[in-house]
């Protein structure tokens, strides 16, 4: 089982639509937020500053209902896949336990000082998959 970590997510004046709905441009700000705090707390920090990095190639996200400028918001972020030079991550803003997006993003393990996608550590693997 790969593990999922919940990331609370505090709304700024400016993410909300004269609608008083959270904006999607917002809500993609949201799901990266969810994704630092993965990358620091599940992979480690090295992977936002080393060489050996990860770098996403690809995000499709699904709005379900609406975010309201009051509704305590939350992200999880979970590795949904693991591949060989990639992994796909898989994201759900939630008010309380309700969806009301979904995210998911095709990431690569990317060796900066080569300039090329490289297989995805094992050490990466491990931390992914602990609970």
């Amino acid at each position: 089982m790969a593990r999922t970590l919940d990331t609370p997510i505090q709304k700024r004046f400016s993410d909300i639509d004269p609608f008083v709905h959270v904006n999607n441009v917002a809500q993609q700000a949201y799901f990266d937020v969810g994704k630092t705090d993965y990358y620091e707390k599940v992979l480690g920090i090295e992977v936002l500053a080393g060489d050996l990095r990860v770098v996403t190639v690809s995000t499709a996200t699904a709005y379900m209902g609406q975010v309201r400028m009051h509704d305590p918001v939350h992200v999880t972020t979970t590795c949904e896949r693991i591949g060989d030079k990639s992994m796909t991550l898989l994201q759900r803003l939630m008010v309380g336990e309700e969806v009301r997006s979904e995210s998911r993003s095709v990431m690569v393990a990317f060796d900066f000082a080569r300039q090329q996608s490289v297989s995805v550590p094992a050490l990466w693997r491990e931390r992914m998959l602990e609970e």
